[in-house]
This record gives C-alpha cells, sequence and structure tokens, in this order.
C-alpha cells in the first residue's frame, strides 16, 4: 500500500482541529462584544470567568494536542517506516471518526457519559492503531 495514504486521515484531524479553532476564537470575541470579558482577560487568562460557550471550545481545542499527538506521530512513523497496511490505514480513519464524533458530543449539548464513551473509543483505536504498527514493523524486521 502506498505510504501517503496515511497524510488523508492526518488532514482530516487538522481540518478538525482548524474547526475547533475558529469555534473558539469566535466564542472568544462573542465574550468580548458581549462585555462578559475584557481583551486583557486572554493576556494572563485571570480576572474574569469565561462563559461556557467559550470554554468548552477552549477545553476542545486545547485536548486535540493531547491524544491526537500520538495518532500523529504513529502515522508519521507507519510512513517513515513504510509500514503502511490495510489495518493501519482503516484504524487511522476509525480514529479520525472516534474524535469527530467526541467533537460533537463535546461541543454540543456535552453530555459527559457520551462523550466518555467516543473519547474511551478513540484511545481503543489509538491503542490498536500503535499495535498493528508494531506488530508490522516487527514482523518485517530482519530475521523475524
Amino acid at each position: 500500500m502506498a505510504v501517503h495514504v496515511l497524510i488523508y486521515p492526518m488532514f482530516a484531524m487538522f481540518l478538525l482541529t482548524a474547526f475547533v479553532l475558529r469555534r473558539m476564537f469566535l466564542s472568544r470575541v462573542r465574550a468580548v462584544r458581549e462585555g462578559c470579558l475584557t481583551v486583557g482577560y486572554f493576556a494572563t487568562y485571570q480576572g474574569a470567568v469565561e462563559p461556557e460557550y467559550a470554554v468548552k471550545p477552549a477545553r476542545h481545542f486545547s485536548n486535540l494536542f493531547e491524544a491526537p499527538v500520538l495518532f500523529y506521530v504513529a502515522c508519521v512513523a507507519a510512513m517513515a517506516a513504510q509500514a503502511v497496511t490495510l489495518p493501519i490505514v482503516v484504524l487511522a480513519w476509525g480514529y479520525v471518526l472516534a474524535r469527530l464524533v467526541h467533537s460533537y458530543v463535546h461541543l454540543g449539548e456535552n453530555r459527559v457519559g457520551q462523550r466518555i464513551k467516543a473519547y474511551f473509543a478513540s484511545w481503543l483505536v489509538l491503542g490498536l492503531l500503535w499495535l498493528a504498527l508494531v506488530v508490522t514493523v516487527a514482523l518485517r524486521a530482519p530475521g523475524a
């Protein structure tokens, strides 16, 4: 399988992150316009309480730089090791799907039970992605 195919799920994660960044920015602009926050608040993030509509996208944006980093590393490692297989590609897209569901829940009604399930599913898929990568590399190693 061509190694470049993992670019597409990584780009999808980039687009999700960019979408959340835009939403976060717009929610902060709204908070300033409505007088809930001042522009100066964002210098140190102290002295006021952000409205919930601004907190959710900000927290979610930060979250997209936590576990997803391990997703990007796995994809790049698979490409570098020329270990891109169909299961790895399917798991990469499965991770993107799970993160999309998590984003939808978190940025929407934010039902914690649903959010935990989506988050756990994304970690499960990420673990399987790493396992598939390690097994693929090990089986291709000299003497294996």
